[in-house]
């Protein structure tokens, strides 16, 4: 006697939108993020102007990177943002992000894409790594947000489910959905 399979349907609603963000221009590069950096991703000199000009400043070359000076004196805020295309991490290359503050030293290592959003004022660079990702946010106001090791799943799931802990990581980077799905 054969046992009959359940069968769930799916209810046919759609997911809750995760924030009320309009993006008005968003420029993603595409690469399949990976742990193992199967496919090298690389900011091109294109690239970097596209970011300082979302970000409103002027770039700085020096061979094998990039600096980018955003202050902010109503706020009394100042950072440096140093972008490197390609340079030898470890035992592999791949580009790095690195972020000074007068308080803080960020990095991502590994860097697999970007977003744009103009709207909002900011750069999101993206790393992946056995499906956590990992966001460094960038404002034109010379503030900067990092989330390490996010579980890709709180980007695509219901964030009003989320924790008020949690939720803020999956609104962050809410936008960087249309990288990890490529």
């Amino acid at each position: 006697m054969k046992k009959k399979k359940t069968v769930k349907k799916a209810s046919g609603k759609k997911p809750a939108k995760k924030t009320a963000k309009k993006i008005v221009r968003k420029t993603v590069v595409k690469n399949k993020p990976s742990g193992h950096n199967d496919k090298k991703f690389r900011l091109t000199p294109s690239d970097i102007d596209k970011i300082a000009h979302s970000l409103g400043v002027a770039q700085q070359s020096f061979g094998n990177h990039y600096r980018l000076y955003l202050e902010n004196p109503a706020e009394a805020r100042k950072l440096t943002l140093e972008i490197y295309p390609d340079i030898p991490i470890g035992t592999r290359r791949g580009s790095l992000i690195t972020v000074y503050t007068p308080n803080a030293h960020l990095q991502l290592q590994f860097c697999s894409g970007y977003v744009i959003s103009e709207m909002l004022g900011e750069v999101t660079f993206v790393g992946m790594h056995d499906g956590k990702l990992s966001g460094l946010i960038i404002e034109k106001g010379a503030a900067c947000s990092f989330y390490a090791n996010v579980d890709t799943e709180l980007l695509s799931g219901d964030i009003t489910q989320l924790g008020p802990e949690v939720m803020l990581s999956g609104i962050a980077l809410s936008l960087t959905e249309s990288i990890i799905n490529n």
